[in-house]
């Protein structure tokens, strides 16, 4: 037996924003046998995740184009659909991941804009709108937001963001990065007034990675037939149809679908204003801990705007320690998982996940680890972040 197989006792929490933990009504669906592809109960399957998504990103006219990808690959879905070679894109900055979706839509040709980064805080409504007022000959072609950007833990207000588009009167077709948020904070597709939705399967959705996910309406499919830029495995028009293997270009991946299938179905028994509620006080919970342990001058919430502070994970700052050791200490000798920085946050972040399949004893088994590790470095710390924490989770 080689040390990296050595059996650990109890199980690892796992509190990085994605992956997250797979309830074991997921795993079980997932351990079923392929089934023909011919076979009646694969359509009835598809059926299921697909009007099971609508639900869930809440909208009753969008279509659900499902494929085998990671959060990157349904990013490339919307720029491949969407815009055409030289089209101008409004990406308003959030952290790394509003900005990787910039670099990866300008190596396809594309031509990005920016608002700039203001590092602790939200997307600016404002700046939106003013950017869109100034294009007065309309090259702007759509306007691409994150709504939680795992980096940096901040959640932006997308109706607020619709308002700002609506205002300029302009005519940008507004597309919604949901990977970190959905199934943990609100979002109505309809509602808010999305015309493309871009997911993913291993954070709120208690998935594994592997299976990314589009919602389109009749705007954005409309644009994706107009585009004349050439598209095959991405484009969603030729998903069209009755057919499984022409639903997912080539051979669907069956377990997944079981798996997505038992997860919606946990979402729907517990109901998503539940879920979203359970998400508010667990996220609570950790923000009451951090306000704790920031008492010492050592660490801090990277969010400076608390309205914003997502509830799916939390950035920590650190002064004067590596956040990497943090992890290091956290995961190996606490038993915690948890992630790092990335991008311009790297080396001075750790960061708490906290969507998903969670509960009390998940959270507080957690911030105890986390508490543990840090002190076994000497960090400075308020020393009464687990009973602010409790009576958070008592009231």
């Amino acid at each position: 037996m080689t040390k990296h197989s050595k059996r650990i006792p109890g199980s690892r929490f796992l509190h990085a924003p994605g992956p997250t933990r797979i309830p074991d009504e997921v795993l079980d669906a997932m351990h079923r046998q392929s089934i023909d592809l011919a076979d009646p109960r694969l359509d009835d399957l598809i059926k299921d995740c697909e009007a099971g998504m609508q639900a869930v990103v809440g909208t009753e006219r969008g279509e659900v184009y499902l494929y085998s990808a990671n959060g990157h690959g349904a990013w490339e879905v919307a720029i491949a659909n969407v815009l055409a070679e030289g089209d101008a894109v409004l990406i308003p900055s959030t952290g790394h991941f509003s900005e990787g979706w910039a670099i990866q839509t300008e190596a396809l040709d594309r031509r990005v804009i920016r608002t700039p980064w203001k590092p602790g805080f939200p997307i600016d409504p404002n700046e939106v709108e003013d950017v869109l007022r100034a294009d007065k000959t309309g090259d702007i072609k759509a306007v691409f937001a994150v709504q939680t950007d795992t980096s940096t833990g901040i959640t932006s207000d997308i109706a607020a963001i619709r308002q700002a588009i609506d205002a300029a009167k302009h005519p940008a077709l507004y597309v919604v990065d949901v990977v970190s948020s959905l199934a943990a904070a609100p979002f109505a597709m309809d509602a808010m007034g999305v015309n493309l939705v871009v997911g993913g399967s291993q954070k709120g959705l208690m998935l594994p990675p592997g299976m990314g996910f589009v919602v389109v309406d009749e705007r954005a499919h409309q644009a994706s037939l107009d585009n004349p830029s050439p598209k095959f495995y991405w484009d969603w028009t030729k998903r069209t149809g009755s057919h499984a293997y022409r639903k997912f270009c080539g051979t669907p991946p069956l377990q997944m679908l079981m798996g997505l299938r038992a997860a919606i179905d946990l979402l729907q028994q517990e109901g998503l204003d539940q879920v979203f509620a359970r998400h508010r006080r667990l996220a609570g919970a950790v923000f009451k801990a951090i306000e704790a342990w920031s008492s010492a001058g050592a660490i801090d919430f990277f969010c400076q705007v608390p309205s914003a502070r997502s509830v799916s994970v939390t950035a920590v700052t650190v002064q004067g320690f590596d956040p990497e050791a943090i992890r290091t200490i956290a995961r190996e000798k606490f038993q915690v998982a948890m992630a790092g920085g990335l991008g311009p946050m790297a080396g001075k972040v750790f960061r708490i996940g906290h969507l998903g399949d969670m509960n009390e004893p998940t959270i507080l088994g957690a911030l105890a680890g986390i508490e543990a590790a840090m002190l076994s470095m000497g960090i400075a710390i308020g020393r009464d972040a687990l009973p602010r924490a409790i009576d958070f989770l008592i009231d």
